[in-house]
């Protein structure tokens, strides 16, 4: 098993506005410019929580978006007014830890669901793309503990505006 993150941040550390917003990115550029699809076929469930869900929900498109991943929704709705994605509510860690060393977790969105993974080490990669943005307040994407946390830099690529790093945990 592998969870990984992957997502897009802007230059001072935020991932969306002070609205849970994403307009800066959708702005920057496109999925096609990255190395979404690659990552995306390794994968076979996705988890985010209910502020990115409600910015999936506004897409047309939103019931094809990860056609072949289980999809899960961290939270204390119990429908989900979209067909693919499942509501959750438990503790992230435990949910994660109940799947088999063959599966990958895509962690989508930002610190809720994040930052308790990163407190016990449960996140195995990072692969994070940098937009050229300065939002200069907003959600920021890591808010973890403040506890020493190392990761190896295993590659960087640039796509479009785009500059990619992955990261393995150490």
């Amino acid at each position: 098993m592998g969870v990984y993150f992957y997502g897009c941040m802007t230059l001072d550390g935020y991932l969306a506005d002070r609205n849970h917003n994403l307009n800066w990115l959708h702005q920057t550029g496109t999925i096609e410019e990255t190395s979404f699809e690659q990552f995306y076929q390794s994968m076979d469930l996705t988890i985010m929580g209910r502020r990115t869900f409600r910015e999936i929900e506004r897409l047309k498109d939103a019931e094809e978006l990860y056609p072949t991943t289980q999809n899960y929704v961290f939270t204390h709705t119990e429908g989900l007014l979209k067909k693919g994605f499942m509501p959750v509510c438990c503790d992230v860690r435990e949910f994660v830890s109940q799947f088999g060393a063959d599966k990958n977790i895509w962690v989508i969105g930002g610190n809720t669901l994040l930052a308790p993974l990163l407190e016990h080490d449960m996140v195995d990669e990072i692969i994070l793309q940098i937009a050229p943005v300065l939002l200069g307040g907003g959600i920021p994407l890591f808010a973890q503990k403040e506890e020493l946390k190392r990761f190896l830099l295993c590659e960087v690529r640039q796509y479009g505006q785009f500059a990619e790093l992955h990261y393995n945990r150490l």
